[in-house]
């Protein structure tokens, strides 16, 4: 057990007698049953009450689907964060809120069976090449949109209308950028998100576009947005959505980045 641990593996160990304490106690994950003896419950971290292995099974994949989960959020957050955001404070408490919202039913999000196929290990490594190579992505969209309610919209006058154009923009971006990341596949056509996931952040969505035009715009700081702001703001979200694919798809190539 200890070799196999030194040699990078997760190790699981079975066992039920005395003379299996010490290897239940080294591996990554002790398993006992019910009817074993005190000390090898004891020195275990999983007591087994059923005559069956299907379980384990279970809880090993439930466990991948979890660790996907869990990756797929810190990816998001660690790359969506990274440029300043210029709203007001309140503006800026709202935009959050209703990201996290959209973000609550990620742990109940389909996973790709080729993710669960195998064991995944906690890589930090990958984190930093994703973070690297995907945040500059939104931080460029972002000035795309500076650019655009500045010189489009003249709204150097108007900090209203560029404070709510980067609203709307930065909410609809960082959440619909989930259903990208969430997989290695193509998003909607190969693979697709969870029932819970699609509505949280549809209705996100749909609440970031309705705000503006809200009865409580005004305590928000917002204002309507003209109507050629909309399919300029369509196009950058398709284009930021295949940028990322594609660089999502290249660190898969390239490093093997899952």
């Amino acid at each position: 057990v200890t070799i196999l641990r030194k040699n990078g593996h997760v190790v699981g160990f079975m066992g039920d007698g005395i003379n299996d304490a010490p290897a239940l106690k080294a591996a990554d994950v002790g398993i006992s049953v019910d009817s074993a003896v005190d000390i090898a419950k004891e020195s275990a971290d999983i007591i087994l009450l059923e005559k069956s292995l299907i379980v384990l099974e279970k809880g090993v994949l439930e466990g991948r689907k979890v660790f996907c989960n869990i990756t797929k959020y810190i990816r998001m957050g660690a790359s969506a964060f990274l440029p300043f955001l210029p709203m007001l404070p309140l503006q800026i408490l709202v935009n959050n809120l209703l990201y996290d919202f959209s973000q609550t039913a990620i742990p109940t999000d389909n996973v790709d069976e080729e993710f669960v196929a195998k064991p995944k290990r906690w890589g930090i490594e990958n984190i930093k090449k994703f973070i690297l190579c995907v945040g500059p992505i939104s931080s460029i969209f972002d000035y795309c949109t500076f650019f655009m309610m500045l010189y489009v919209f003249n709204a150097w006058e108007t900090p209203a209308l560029f404070q709510t154009g980067w609203f709307v923009e930065s909410l609809l971006s960082q959440t619909l950028i989930v259903h990208i990341i969430r997989t290695n596949k193509v998003p909607f056509l190969q693979s697709k998100a969870s029932v819970p996931l699609m509505l949280t952040t549809g209705l996100v969505c749909l609440i970031g576009l309705w705000l503006p035009f809200s009865p409580v715009a005004e305590q928000l700081g917002l204002v309507g947005l003209p109507a050629a702001y909309w399919p300029l703001l369509l196009g950058m979200l398709f284009c930021y959505a295949a940028l990322t694919q594609a660089v999502k798809l290249w660190l898969l190539k390239r490093f093997g980045i899952e």
